[in-house]
């Protein structure tokens, strides 16, 4: 039977975690990028060699690229989205000439990820990533102050925005703003106001149909090159599924997903399948999507969700959530047998464990707690795999 293939994320040479570390929890696979090389200019061959060595002399492969970042020119389709979008064709010829043939992105305009609070207590002492919408509001009427933010809000949320600022003092205050403007994976720089506010005035007017209708001029140019090169795209979903700071959404829903296939029916157009994203959207279906769209899931994310109201939503253990986490881990295994594929699966984030607290790590990404979460998902792939098997049998 095919078995998925187990990764985890790197974020390269400046990582805390090294890839002996990673290794050593029992994976064959690297998910990273060249984090270092500026968003639209071209990923050389030499570039991917370094790096692909740098992996190979720790006893693994570069199997997913996460991310190939899409410029904001071409998320706004001005004047120079041309040049960018020809420079990440010649970055995915590039990563072909060199055997990576899964490519994740994503088309979330300015931030890649959005979480108010990076270290929420768990009962058990260990820290997780949590989204509180309240907390967001204060956030962004009182502290980002974006022009405009009044008429996104109604009196009821504006009081009680308020009402949860009150209860701040400044440090709290410090911390929740430094909380959501830390957007690029890997990076240890967060936003200021003024360039926040800058990026922002570059979206006024370009509204969900505007970003959707760029997103789909972009894979109209670039999946026929990735098919043509036997490359698998995986856009990767929203984070959060829905508006942030009057920010367009377009890879939030099933819905997006459906229109997404259906303009560009490429199979090279595919999905990064993840859970957490996806699941935060409570209307979402996780099982229904497989149904829909398994022969373009080509990377999983697998993590669980935790919506303690309609106004927030946590990161809860792997196999413990609102996610139906061991029917979908069913569905998958089925998938990869009828597709004859061994897809590669990351833990996608984990618990900060108290032993790696004070540890230098990107918040989600401490290794005990992506361990504990990879060796849940081994042991349950493993247990289907073991029933599938035998009741065939």
């Amino acid at each position: 039977m095919k078995h998925m293939q187990q990764t985890m994320r790197w974020f390269g040479p400046n990582d805390a975690i090294s890839l002996t570390d990673i290794r050593q929890c029992g994976v064959s696979g690297i998910v990273t990028a060249l984090h270092e090389i500026p968003v639209g200019d071209i990923w050389t061959v030499d570039a991917i060699q370094e790096r692909q060595q740098t992996i190979r002399n720790a006893g693994m492969e570069w199997t997913v690229v996460e991310s190939l970042p899409v410029h904001e020119d071409i998320k706004k389709a001005n004047g120079a989205s041309l040049r960018y979008i020809e420079n990440y064709k010649i970055s995915l010829n590039n990563l072909a000439a060199c055997g990576i043939k899964v490519v994740t992105y994503n088309f979330m305009p300015i931030l890649d990820w959005v979480r108010t609070d990076h270290a929420f207590k768990n009962p058990d002492g260990s820290k997780a990533l949590r989204f509180d919408q309240v907390a967001f509001n204060y956030f962004d009427l009182f502290l980002l102050k974006r022009p405009g933010v009044e008429n996104d809000y109604s009196d009821e949320e504006k009081q009680m925005a308020l009402d949860y600022g009150n209860t701040l003092s400044q440090a709290d205050k410090d911390l929740l703003f430094k909380n959501v403007l830390l957007g690029l994976p890997g990076s240890k720089v967060n936003f200021t106001r003024d360039q926040i506010l800058a990026l922002l005035e570059n979206y006024k007017d370009i509204d969900n149909h505007a970003l959707r209708t760029n997103l789909i001029h972009f894979l109209s140019e670039v999946a026929p090159v990735a098919e043509a090169l036997g490359i698998k795209l995986a856009i990767h979903p929203d984070d959060p599924p829905f508006s942030v700071m009057g920010l367009p959404r377009v890879v939030s829903t099933q819905k997006d997903l459906n229109r997404i296939f259906n303009a560009v029916p490429l199979n090279a157009n595919g999905l990064c399948y993840c859970t957490g994203s996806l699941g935060a959207e409570p209307h979402n279906d996780l099982e229904q999507i497989i149904d829909d769209h398994g022969g373009r899931i080509h990377f999983l994310h697998l993590r669980n969700v935790k919506r303690d109201s309609k106004d927030i939503f946590r990161e809860a253990e792997h196999l413990n959530g609102d996610n139906p986490i061991e029917s979908i881990m069913e569905k998958l295994v089925i998938l990869m047998q009828k597709r004859n594929v061994a897809l590669p699966l990351r833990p996608d984030h984990g618990f900060l464990h108290t032993m790696e607290e004070g540890k230098e790590q990107y918040p989600g990404y401490s290794l005990v707690g992506r361990l504990k979460g990879l060796a849940e998902l081994r042991g349950l792939e493993m247990g289907i795999q073991y029933r599938l098997k035998h009741t065939q049998n």
